[in-house]
Formats: C-alpha cells, sequence, structure tokens
C-alpha cells in the first residue's frame, strides 16, 4: 500500500527541487510584498479624468484621486519605516484600468472607477473617494437642459464605461428615442461633440465638469443638472489583499478624520466655485472610520 503513493510523492519532490519554482508563485505575491521586494509603489492614473485625474501643463500626474494616493503613497512609506519606497507614476488608459492592476503593472490605479459588483469578480476596491452620477453635455447652442431634450438626438458614451448601460437603460425606462453612439473616450467625444458629429456627450457629471474646466470657451458649454445614474468611486486595488487595502483604507480614514479631504475637494473640484455637495459630505463621514 505504501508503494502506490511512493511514485507521486517523488514526483512532487522532484518538482519541489526544480530551480525557481515556489508554491508562492509570483501570482499569490501581495501587494505589501511585491514593494517590499522591488522597492516600488506604482500608482496608476488616467489622462483623461480632469479634474480627479490627468496631467497638468507640465506632464506631471494631477487631481483630486492623484493627491489622495499621494496620501496613500505617504501611508505606505511610513509601513516600510526601515525600507525606502520609490512611488511612481504609470499612465494608464481606461481599457486597462483593471488589468493593469490584475497584472501586476500597477499597484493601484487613481482615476474615476466607479463601484460595481461584477467588477468586483475582477479586482477590490477601497473605501469610496467619491460619489457622483451620470449627466450629458452638451453645445449651449443646441437648446438641450433637460434629458427629455435629447429626443432624437445623438448622444456620445465613452465605450467600456457604466455609463452606456445605465443610459441605455434610463432612455428606454423614460421612453427617449435617442441615439447612443459608442465612441473610443471622452477625448474623442468632446471632437465629435465640437465638430457636429454627435449632440451631447454622456458621462460621469464631474468628469463632464473636468472637461468644461479645461476647455478654451466653457461659455461654450451646457450642462443638464439631471443625474440619470449613481456612480460611486473607489480606487482599484488586487482582490482578496486584505493587508494592502488595510493600509490603503487607513490612510484614507485618516484623511477623512482630519477634515483635509475637504481642501483636496476645493484645490481640483471647488474651485469652480462648487461646494461639497451633501452626499459627498455624508460618505466622508460615514468613512471616517475610527483607528
Amino acid at each position: 500500500m505504501k508503494n502506490r503513493f511512493r511514485a507521486p510523492v517523488l514526483a512532487i519532490a522532484a518538482l519541489l527541487a526544480l530551480p525557481g519554482f515556489s508554491l508562492y508563485a509570483q501570482d499569490s505575491e501581495g501587494t505589501l510584498e511585491k514593494i517590499e521586494r522591488t522597492g516600488e509603489f506604482l500608482i496608476g492614473y488616467r489622462t483623461d479624468s480632469s479634474p480627479l485625474s490627468y496631467e497638468n501643463a507640465e506632464g506631471e500626474p494631477s487631481g483630486y484621486s492623484v493627491d489622495i494616493c499621494r496620501r496613500i503613497a505617504a501611508s505606505v512609506n511610513a509601513h516600510f519605516d526601515k525600507q525606502d519606497i520609490e512611488t511612481k507614476f504609470v499612465r494608464i488608459s481606461p481599457e486597462e484600468r483593471l488589468s493593469a492592476v490584475i497584472d501586476g503593472k500597477i499597484d493601484i490605479e487613481c482615476g474615476s472607477t466607479t463601484i460595481t459588483l461584477s467588477r468586483q469578480e475582477q479586482v477590490d476596491y477601497s473605501l469610496p473617494t467619491f460619489v457622483t452620477g451620470g449627466s450629458v453635455l452638451s453645445l449651449a447652442a443646441s437648446g438641450i437642459q433637460t434629458m427629455s431634450d435629447l429626443a432624437g438626438k445623438k448622444v456620445g458614451v465613452a465605450k467600456d464605461t457604466t455609463t452606456v448601460e445605465e443610459l441605455r437603460h434610463y432612455f428606454t425606462e423614460n421612453l427617449i428615442d435617442a441615439e447612443i453612439v459608442i465612441v473610443a473616450d471622452r477625448v474623442e467625444g468632446m471632437k465629435r461633440l465640437n465638430g457636429g458629429g454627435i449632440d451631447a456627450l454622456a458621462s460621469d457629471q464631474i468628469v463632464l465638469i473636468g472637461q468644461v474646466i479645461e476647455a478654451l470657451n466653457p461659455q461654450r458649454y451646457s450642462l443638464v443638472n439631471e443625474i440619470f445614474s449613481f456612480e460611486p468611486y473607489g480606487l482599484v486595488l488586487r482582490r482578496n489583499d486584505a493587508d494592502f487595502r488595510l493600509v490603503v483604507n487607513r490612510a484614507i480614514s485618516q484623511l477623512y478624520r482630519s477634515g483635509e479631504e475637504a481642501d483636496i475637494f476645493y484645490r481640483w473640484i471647488g474651485r469652480i466655485g462648487i461646494d461639497v455637495p451633501p452626499i459627498m459630505a455624508v460618505m466622508y463621514q460615514l468613512n471616517a472610520l475610527p483607528e
């Protein structure tokens, strides 16, 4: 009976003896272990999500979400108090914001990514960092003031965003016969809006506000006040990595408890006269978790 199991045991022993083989493959390496091994903390940022994540005139990563991630970087460095950790910012596209985290290209994604249950089949999220909703931007001359004004119009939506299905559902539920036009990203959407290829551009309201902020002539645009979806944002993390998620959430909670999150909000969003919305204030309070 003993000989029955001898061959498999010997095979496993031989496999374990192979150079580079480990039961703990790199895929199972936690983010903190990866950071300790490489000496680098890799932050992924978007260039097209102003005022949350974009590049300033000097080509540097900037924005509300980027500032929060800088605070998290300080927390990561404090975690490795006996080792110098270099923070590096990595430019990522909207299409790779999840895969870049999953594949280890970045350790955290700091942009404008909505927390959804389906996405949590692939990745995890930090505590919520922002709350917004879907809205629509048009040229002021178009006369579009409400969602119902979109009947018979072409509305651009960036591919692979939650806005696509939310907008389609809203149009169906409210019997609005608008045509949804899928565009590569918001940059293309703005080009087509300005060129007359579409009548409006749908996205998260805060992202559309960012497009207006960056415009040479902000008065040329009109933003519908209605919200057609609920979009809570979080920072994207690797799935099932509780130790790193705790470091991230501890930094966010500390930021909310200190009240310094308001300084970040007004630096990037309030500078155009927008106060902290009540729903954002509640989000800050609910996630100011005690140590």
